[in-house]
């Protein structure tokens, strides 16, 4: 080995470079980049369901997505970005969860609750060029039920838009568009209700 590798090996990263690494790993290094110093907070796979745990004794605080599925990571992402600090003090944001099964009421309750995250959800998936597809999480609800909580996200979307995402989201969304290229400033024509509506 010659002197000149020797060195390049010595200085090369320690970690894989950003395209080796899978789409849900690379949005958490990009979440621990952003938030990990300030907010103590990391970003972490594997899960077999998603989950936030607030910190306690060294443990940072911690956000839990679904697997290695990288809209569960987005998803539990915007969650984070819209609880407020007593919020982030709690296991989960002190949220309930009715599984699969919920009645009209329910459903019409996890609706209510859901259209910020998923809007969010739709402005990081635009940053990560990854699709975004609206998620009722009710295996039992009916088909083509949706219409109105799509109308309902779409509208909190457009809301962003002229209103601004909440301050961590926008560094968030920026970070990703510039780690993954995608859109870093949505339009209204990145944002049609017919995207959400199929």
């Amino acid at each position: 080995m010659t002197e000149r590798a020797i060195h390049a090996a010595a200085v090369a990263p320690a970690v894989a470079p950003a395209a080796a690494l899978a789409a849900d790993q690379r949005i958490a290094e990009v979440f621990a980049r952003c938030f990990a110093r300030g907010e103590n907070c990391l970003l972490c796979g594997g899960a077999d369901e998603p989950l936030y745990q607030p910190a306690s004794g060294e443990q940072a605080n911690t956000i839990f997505y679904r697997d290695d599925f990288a809209r569960s990571a987005l998803h539990e992402v915007a969650h984070w970005c819209i609880a407020g600090e007593q919020r982030r003090k709690l296991l989960d944001y002190g949220y309930w969860y009715e599984p699969d099964g919920r009645s009209a009421e329910q459903q019409q309750q996890f609706e209510l609750v859901e259209r910020k995250p998923q809007a969010l959800e739709w402005f990081f998936c635009l940053a990560s060029g990854l699709p975004f597809a609206l998620s009722i999480d009710n295996l039992d609800a009916a088909p083509g039920d949706n219409f109105s909580f799509a109308l309902a996200v779409w509208q909190q979307a457009r809301r962003y838009l002229r209103e601004g995402l909440p301050g961590r989201a926008t560094s968030f969304q920026q970070a990703l568009a510039i780690e993954f290229g995608g859109v870093g400033a949505p339009s209204e024509r990145d944002l049609p209700l017919a995207a959400l509506w199929r």
